[in-house]
């Protein structure tokens, strides 16, 4: 039987003693110089490769925007689907869709992102019912990251409306944790930018079920509260995810080695905030 993507993303994070997600999301407006100056057919694959080529010693994930390849074309396109081989299964490739849909073309989702392209978890949205999941619940071993609280400003405008269970962010919640330890490949989406959230989402979650946190950065997320409440008891479920102040540290000739040096020192910085609250 094939190991549960909880399962393979615990091991993964203990391996490599990481909890760090850059996201790989490729603005062609932020592009760095040296890159821009390449003939546009290079550029895509050129400062994809260098990213993960600087980053992959730190990271533990890897989180690709498909909004972001868009803009490319079939360029684009291409270069998503080579992602996740090029970066290889010693790290968790996560496909950011926020897709929702009837069941059966969540399907088409599914088999796409997982038999066709190679990555290992989704991110998808409730919206549409429960039962818009049920495809994922037969794959165990493919993940789906359902977003409860999104990092956006407006996000409040739906995610915090009273329910019998709390706002509606948490009532999503906590369905994750039961679909979590029903199919074992159930996790959530919380924002950092709502730092006082992660409490209440770690509480409901208990431990195993993992957290996705966009919004570390440019974003201006808190990234010790991230850590201090979004881990589980023993320092992991958890993976804090870093794009355009990672992979846009410098805009210069140096601009791999600075997407590498930021990569590391968010590294080392979530490692000294979790060390004290391991237990393993």
């Amino acid at each position: 039987m094939p190991q549960r993507f909880i399962d393979r993303m615990d091991r993964i994070l203990k391996a490599r003693d990481s909890l760090l997600c850059v996201g790989l999301d490729p603005d062609p407006a932020l592009l760095p110089k040296p890159i821009r100056a390449l003939p546009a057919g290079r550029r895509l694959d050129r400062f994809l490769d260098g990213i993960v080529d600087a980053t992959a010693p730190h990271a533990a994930a890897y989180k690709m925007q498909l909004a972001t390849y868009l803009p490319y074309g079939e360029a684009g396109m291409r270069a998503l689907a080579r992602l996740p081989k090029r970066i290889g299964n010693t790290r968790i490739r996560i496909l950011d869709l926020k897709a929702n849909d009837i069941p059966n073309t969540m399907r088409f989702f599914r088999d796409a992102a997982f038999d066709e392209m190679g990555f290992d978890a989704i991110t998808v949205t409730p919206w549409l019912g429960w039962e818009s999941l049920e495809p994922f619940h037969a794959d165990p071993a493919h993940g789906v990251f359902v977003i409860a609280h999104s990092s956006n400003p407006g996000s409040v405008d739906f995610q915090e409306i009273p329910t019998p269970r709390g706002p509606l962010w948490l009532a999503i919640v906590a369905e994750v944790r039961r679909l979590a330890h029903a199919h074992g490949n159930v996790g959530a989406v919380v924002g950092a930018t709502f730092s006082d959230a992660f409490r209440l989402a770690r509480t409901t979650l208990g431990n195993k079920v993992p957290l996705l946190v966009p919004g570390i950065g440019a974003q201006g997320g808190s990234l010790a509260t991230a850590v201090r409440e979004g881990v589980d008891s023993e320092g992991r479920a958890l993976l804090v995810s870093a794009s355009r102040s990672v992979i846009y540290a410098s805009s210069g000739k140096d601009w791999k080695r600075a997407a590498g040096a930021e990569a590391a020192r968010l590294r080392t910085q979530i490692n000294q905030l979790r060390s004290g609250l391991r237990t393993t």
